[in-house]
């Protein structure tokens, strides 16, 4: 197996993916308890999935899983000043640059490896990606609760392939981070309670998704803030982010958006937004979500 792993690497460095590890095929007990304990106490976005079951055991989705591929995505292309978006929305859809990169790795691995059977996922899946990426080495827990990898710190998508190839596990990263403490004084919605602990309802990120209206709490985060969509301040003051690269994925630092004007996306029909904005992050939510934002963030 560690001549199919050199040459599943050897495969992904051709594409450029630099970063990829492998990760057991589960079931992953230990992760159990803490995602129990984060829907008692209401710490649930519902954009996870739903089912435990199939966020511990990969076999939920893949009958015949036997290893978990994974692979990191490096998007920091730098920051631009008084821009109300994300880092990471800057370029199109970001679902849309990975998964074409999956498909073309597990395409390749086929090619390869006689038999092998592959189902890819970005964000989009059942498992929890942050905890692949820890099993597969790629990576170390940040207190904010983001994946910081040496090379680029915790600016990267996570895309993995859960496979039918019982390929050899890497070694956990479980390192921790500085623990300075710098994200949870920085954090404008006080999100970051310490000890990894996190309350996702608070996360600015979360609210300029969230569709419908806003809490009082939410509304007055959101008010203080800058973004219409996302929020980079917990990674911009992590010292572990102070001196990382900035992709080598082209197709994050081409075609790139930095603000949007509200008085245009107040005035646009949901049609019109859909066909210029289509294939952009920031649009998955819909043009009223970000609008909401968009009239709260310039507010006086």
């Amino acid at each position: 197996m560690k001549d199919i792993k050199e040459k599943i690497i050897r495969i992904c460095g051709n594409l450029g993916i630099d970063q990829v590890g492998i990760a057991p095929a589960g079931p992953y007990y230990g992760l159990e308890p803490v995602l129990v304990s984060r829907i008692k106490e209401g710490k649930y976005t519902g954009f996870e999935e739903k089912d435990i079951e199939k966020r511990i055991d990969p076999h939920k989705t893949v009958a015949d899983a036997n290893s978990v591929i994974v692979c990191l995505f490096p998007y920091f292309t730098g920051f631009k000043e008084n821009s109300n978006l994300s880092v990471h929305a800057y370029s199109i859809d970001y679902h849309k640059i990975v998964m074409h990169m999956l498909e073309t790795l597990g395409n390749e691995i086929k090619k390869e490896l006689p038999g092998f059977k592959y189902v890819p996922f970005i964000d989009n899946g059942p498992l929890v990606d942050r905890y692949l990426a820890h099993l597969a080495g790629l990576g170390f827990y940040g207190i904010n609760n983001c994946i910081i990898n040496d090379k680029y710190g915790s600016y990267v998508f996570i895309g993995y392939l859960i496979n039918n190839y019982p390929l050899e596990p890497d070694k956990p990263d479980n390192r921790t981070c500085a623990r300075c403490g710098a994200c949870i004084r920085a954090c404008p919605g006080c999100a970051i309670l310490g000890n990894f602990d996190f309350n996702p309802l608070r996360c600015v990120s979360f609210i300029t998704q969230k569709k419908g209206d806003l809490s009082e709490r939410q509304w007055e985060i959101l008010k203080k803030h800058n973004k219409a969509y996302g929020c980079d301040v917990c990674q911009m003051v992590c010292p572990h982010n102070m001196h990382v690269r900035k992709t080598p994925i082209k197709e994050f630092t081409e075609d790139l958006i930095f603000n949007l004007d509200p008085d245009e996306i107040l005035a646009m029909s949901d049609r019109e937004f859909r066909t210029k904005y289509t294939d952009r992050t920031f649009a998955w939510r819909g043009r009223k979500t970000l609008a909401r934002n968009l009239i709260t963030i310039r507010m006086e």
